[in-house]
């Protein structure tokens, strides 16, 4: 049985993909590498057949459609097809930087830990500007933070940075905690499960100084090409999230949190009256503990309409 089985998502992605399996291959620890074909319509297909016809240690998964079902599902069809103890993820535009696993491997003996997260940089493959480089400098945690107050700390929901999926390595047991990636989300699925990370499992920082893993930045990342849909699915995030916490018990000055995060979302979404009457309502009548906070009387509609949002500041 592998130790990491490293989940690879592939989508057109033929320029890259190369680079991506083989920073795996260089790595000394027992991994599988489990490419997950999304209905490439390029030569990526092709390319990790032929790597993966030299290396016994390369599956290729494709959906039963062989179409394209995006980020959330492709990951997903890796996660439960794999082997290895622990999960790590990349992306295959993104890549690993030397002795990736070899920290994270030590801090997983520990039984209390179930994942480790890590800093990770940049590498431009387009033109790029001053301020760009330095804010993809470091994508880490500004300190090192005990995991019972992760959640409140990390970003979006704090102020104290955010790691990504590819700094991440992660016991596959702890997906039983918190489920998959949410395949209603065209983006923003990793931020979903990160926080639910933080609220279920015991997530360790790891080297939050010096990057483990490169972020490939080009022009056709999703994240750079269109802000619209990373509105409107950041507001379906956290609604999911509010129904996931009272599902999961989450304590209710965690949920309170989570309920400031709809509604500052609700207003960049530009939701109607209406619209907020019947959320507002139905998640009281289905959550009558949400009765308690504060923020659930100064978020109900009317109040919605006053320009000044100081009460989102509390």
């Amino acid at each position: 049985m592998p130790l990491i089985s490293v989940i690879i998502p592939v989508y057109n992605s033929e320029l890259y993909i190369r680079k991506a399996i083989n920073s795996v291959l260089e790595q000394p620890e027992d991994i599988e590498i489990i490419i997950i074909d999304d209905g490439s319509i390029d030569s990526s297909f092709s390319i990790c057949e032929n790597i993966a016809n030299e290396n016994k240690n390369i599956r290729i998964l494709r959906h039963p459609d062989s179409k394209n079902h995006g980020r959330s599902a492709t990951r997903n069809l890796g996660i439960t097809n794999a082997k290895g103890n622990y999960i790590a993820f990349l992306d295959a535009d993104d890549y690993y930087l030397p002795n990736r696993f070899k920290n994270d491997i030590e801090l997983l003996k520990d039984e209390s830990v179930d994942g480790v997260y890590n800093a990770i940089s940049a590498h431009f493959y387009r033109d790029f500007t001053a301020i760009e480089r330095e804010k993809l400098k470091l994508t880490t945690l500004k300190e090192v933070i005990s995991p019972k107050n992760l959640f409140e700390k990390i970003g979006p929901i704090g102020h104290f940075g955010y790691f990504s999926g590819i700094g991440l390595t992660v016991k596959k047991s702890a997906f039983k905690k918190t489920g998959l990636f949410n395949q209603l989300l065209d983006v923003a699925e990793d931020t979903e499960l990160w926080l639910k990370m933080a609220l279920k499992i015991n997530l360790k920082s790891g080297n939050i100084s010096e990057p483990v893993a490169m972020r490939g930045v080009h022009n056709t990342n999703s994240s750079f090409r269109d802000k619209e849909m990373y509105i409107v699915n950041n507001l379906r995030m956290y609604e999911s999230l509010l129904n996931w916490c009272f599902e999961n018990k989450i304590d209710l000055k965690r949920i309170d949190l989570i309920w400031k995060k709809v509604w500052i979302n609700r207003v960049l979404n530009d939701k109607k009256l209406n619209s907020d009457f019947i959320f507002w309502i139905s998640n009281v009548v289905r959550h009558p503990s949400l009765l308690l906070l504060k923020r659930v009387y100064k978020t109900f509609p009317f109040f919605r309409r006053i320009k000044n949002m100081k009460f989102f500041k509390k």
